[in-house]
């Protein structure tokens, strides 16, 4: 839970500035997005191995170019 109090004389921009970044840095924009509409649990397993391929994929190409693993 996020929780902002005013500090003295801030103006009601910049407390909704400081609520924002609050917001982003807790993650829940994230979460509420991700939860927006239903997601069958086939295509979060789907995405999620499409994930790991591409890692693999860019992790065998840097093993494969040493000029790039010293990076």
């Amino acid at each position: 839970m996020v929780k902002l109090t005013l500090r003295d004389k801030e103006s009601i921009q910049d407390a909704v500035r400081r609520f924002r970044k609050l917001i982003e840095r807790s993650g829940l924009k994230k979460e509420m997005r991700r939860r927006e509409f239903y997601e069958k649990p086939s295509e979060i397993k789907r995405r999620a191995h499409i994930r790991a391929e591409r890692r693999n994929m860019h992790l065998r190409k840097i093993a494969a170019n040493p000029r790039l693993a010293s990076m």
